[in-house]
């Protein structure tokens, strides 16, 4: 398969990891599906890693990779084929954006899983707190409804949500550092080797 083609299944599966990376942190605004004050939502919700790094920033790689089969720059001098091997280079340099966004999602997303959510823990809902900050909680699932009394279920909701921003941003991370190898093969060897620089 030529690198352009390639690149462009690789932007085609990019767009809808960022629509669900940014689905997912829109709804990590609402803990447990509930409306709460914003002081109560859990602080690194409000680091927008799904919306900025898994989502806006992801979308730019995406376009550009999407654009690289059909290129039809004229080239440099009047050569395509090196008109082509500087798309396949500038390529890389938004793979670079894309892996720098999906990274900053995933410890973004690494860190809320280990602090837990902020939730009400006294019987009277006047004391919000982050009761599994020191990350203990995931092997001890009885105290996600006993320790946390409100949002219900904002433990499960928290830690669902973090997890699929963590592994998007991980396969997207993946995506991006294959394009850098694709790229660097296009830029060398042209848009298809042994095909032939012209060929799409």
């Amino acid at each position: 398969m030529c690198s352009g083609g390639f690149a462009k299944c690789l932007g085609i599966s990019l767009m809808p990891l960022s629509i669900v990376c940014v689905l997912c942190n829109i709804l990590l605004f609402f803990p447990g599906g509930k409306s709460v004050e914003s002081e109560h939502i859990t602080d690194e919700v409000f680091y927008c890693g799904g919306i900025l790094g898994s989502g806006v920033l992801m979308i730019f790689p995406a376009l550009v990779f999407l654009g690289l089969k059909n290129n039809d720059c004229c080239g440099c001098c009047g050569n395509e084929s090196c008109g082509r091997r500087f798309a396949m280079l500038t390529s890389i340099l938004f793979a670079a954006v894309g892996v720098a966004g999906a990274g900053y999602s995933v410890i973004v997303s690494a860190v809320a899983i280990n602090h837990g959510p902020e939730c009400v823990v006294n019987s009277t809902g006047t004391q919000w707190d982050y009761p599994f900050s020191n990350g203990d909680y995931l092997s001890n699932k009885t105290a996600w409804t006993t320790v946390c009394l409100e949002p219900p279920d904002v433990v499960s909701w928290h830690l669902s949500l973090f997890s699929v921003l963590l592994v998007m941003g991980l396969i997207q991370m993946a995506l991006c550092a294959v394009q850098v190898v694709n790229g660097l093969l296009g830029c060398l060897c042209g848009d298809c080797c042994g095909g032939g620089d012209g060929a799409v």
